[in-house]
């Protein structure tokens, strides 16, 4: 996992390098893209995965429904779809990007691209190398749990950006 080759991006998000995986999770800030996506039912409610206790990051953390790094030479898109198959066993579904932003933690700094389907009614079969488990929550249930320890820091920022669009749902 720590050979994975990112491409390494502008604060526009214009491929400018290549690092390594342990490069770019080493503390080094290097600026690097991921892709998230959010899953929301007919319901409103919203789909959350539960990090696999083995992953290096936020282990244990309840997570947007997909979260992934997007490999050397693939497109924004190209990453979004690999990724949903990977971890939730998605293959058709519509979805749009809402927006992208930069996060920076404490090991890294990503250039974060957003997504999101709407009124999902899909099977989802989880990957349980990478994730322990999923389930769709609502809106109430997230906002009681938010700043507890419950979701990763990043789930909890972009869930704030969020809120607009859950609001016009």
């Amino acid at each position: 996992m720590n050979d994975e080759i990112f491409p390494i991006v502008d604060e526009a998000g214009n491929v400018i390098g290549k690092a390594l995986r342990k490069e770019c999770h080493s503390g080094s800030k290097i600026l690097h893209p991921v892709v998230h996506l959010h899953i929301f039912n007919d319901n409103k409610m919203l789909y959350l995965q539960r990090r696999s206790m083995n992953k290096d990051i936020q282990p244990g953390k309840w997570d947007s429904a997909v979260g992934g790094h997007v490999d050397l030479g693939e497109s924004i898109d190209e990453a979004m779809r690999r990724e949903a198959s990977e971890e939730l066993g998605l293959k058709e579904f519509e979805y749009s990007k809402l927006f992208s932003y930069i996060y920076e933690s404490n090991i890294e700094r990503e250039m974060v691209n957003t997504f999101a389907t709407f009124n999902f009614c899909g099977d989802i079969n989880i990957d349980h190398v990478e994730i322990d488990e999923g389930r769709f929550w609502s809106i109430e249930e997230i906002m009681e749990n938010l700043n507890k320890g419950v979701f990763t820091p990043n789930f909890e920022h972009e869930f704030a950006k969020l809120q607009q669009i859950i609001t016009s749902l």
